[in-house]
C-alpha cells in the first residue's frame, strides 16, 4: 500500500520534471539555427557594410560625371526641340552600373553584392542625376529658360492725361473694351506690363507687335517716361490686397514695359504678340505671348416702357 505523503511528493516531482523538459523544448524551438537564421558574423557584416558603401560612392561619382557629360558635352550639341535625349541618355546609363563595379571594385567586394544592390544604385543614380542637372541648368552655372510675364498685364487708356485701367489679365488671356462710340477706343493706348528672369531680366530682346485690320506694326518701343509719368496713378490702381505691384511684384528685380499701341483703336479685335528672345546658356531661348483686345461698341439699354 501506498502512502498518500509519498504518492503526493511522486506526483510534484513528476510535475516539475515535466515543466523543465517543456522549457528546454521551447528554448530549443525558439533557437535561430532552429529557425533557418544565420548566426550573426561580425567579420562578414562589416564586409557587407563596406562593399555598400563603396558601392554608394562610386555610383554617386559615376552620376556626377554623367551630369557633367550631359550638361557640357551633349547639351551644347542638341537643340530645344531634341532635348529628350538629355535626360533619356543618362537614366539609360542605370544599365551600365553593374558592368562598372565589376570593372572598378575587386572581386571580394563584387562577391557580395545582390540584385537588391542594383535596385538601390539604380534610385541613388536617378536622384543624383536629376539634383545634378537641376544645378548645371540654372543660374549661375546654366540659363535655359527665358524671361516670363512677372505677373499681369494691363491696358491704360490716356485722354489728355486722364487714365482709365483695364481689368489685369494674366499671361493667356483676352481683353473685352466697351465704347460707348462705334469710333472705337478714343485716346493714346498703352500696353503695361512686367518681365520677370532668374537671370539677367535686361538681356533679353522684346519686340511687341500689333495685328489688326490696319496691318501690323512692328515699331512699338518701350516708353519708360510714361510709366515714370505716372508712377502714382499706376502704383494706386495696380496693387493687390497685399499692397503689391500686380505688374511688377519683385520690384526693381522686375523689367518694366510701357508701349503705346496706337491712338483711337477701331472697334475690332486686336491681337498682342510679344516675343521675347534671350541669349542664354548654351541655347537661345524663347517664348511668345499672344493676348487678344477685342473693342466693342456698347449695345444700348431698351426702354422698357
Amino acid at each position: 500500500m501506498v502512502d498518500l505523503n509519498t504518492a503526493m511528493a511522486a506526483a510534484a516531482g513528476e510535475r516539475q520534471k515535466r515543466m523543465a523538459d517543456e522549457g528546454k523544448e521551447r528554448k530549443k524551438r525558439r533557437s535561430g539555427s532552429d529557425l533557418g537564421l544565420e548566426a550573426f558574423d561580425p567579420v562578414k557584416h562589416v564586409t557587407k557594410e563596406k562593399a555598400e558603401t563603396v558601392s554608394m560612392w562610386l555610383v554617386i561619382g559615376f552620376s556626377v560625371l554623367v551630369s557633367m557629360l550631359m550638361r557640357y558635352v551633349l547639351m551644347p550639341r542638341t537643340t530645344v526641340e531634341k532635348s529628350d535625349i538629355l535626360y533619356l541618355a543618362p537614366l539609360a546609363a542605370i544599365a551600365l552600373i553593374p558592368q562598372i563595379h565589376r570593372i572598378v571594385l575587386p572581386e571580394s567586394l563584387n562577391e557580395v553584392y545582390t540584385k537588391g544592390t542594383w535596385f538601390k544604385a539604380g534610385f541613388l543614380h536617378t536622384f543624383t542625376f536629376l539634383a545634378m542637372a537641376f544645378l548645371l541648368v540654372n543660374p549661375p552655372l546654366g540659363d535655359i529658360v527665358a524671361p516670363q510675364l512677372a505677373d499681369k498685364w494691363v491696358l491704360v487708356q490716356d485722354e489728355n492725361g486722364e487714365l482709365t485701367f483695364s481689368d489685369m489679365k494674366g499671361a493667356s488671356s483676352s481683353l473685352t473694351w466697351e465704347v460707348n462710340s462705334s469710333t472705337g477706343l478714343s485716346g493714346d493706348i498703352w500696353l503695361l506690363f512686367g518681365l520677370a528672369d532668374n537671370h539677367n531680366v535686361e538681356g533679353a530682346n522684346v519686340s511687341v507687335e500689333l495685328t489688326n485690320n490696319a496691318g501690323n506694326d512692328l515699331q512699338k518701343t518701350n516708353d519708360l517716361n510714361f510709366w515714370d509719368t505716372h508712377a502714382e496713378s499706376i502704383g494706386n490702381n495696380t496693387m493687390s490686397s497685399k499692397s503689391v505691384s500686380k505688374l511688377i511684384p519683385h520690384g526693381e528685380l522686375d523689367q518694366r514695359f510701357a508701349l503705346l499701341l496706337g491712338t483711337n483703336l477701331a472697334v475690332g479685335e486686336h491681337q498682342i504678340t510679344v516675343n521675347i528672345i534671350e541669349q542664354g546658356d548654351p541655347w537661345e531661348n524663347t517664348r511668345t505671348y499672344v493676348w487678344n483686345l477685342l473693342v466693342v461698341e456698347k449695345l444700348a439699354e431698351v426702354d422698357a416702357s
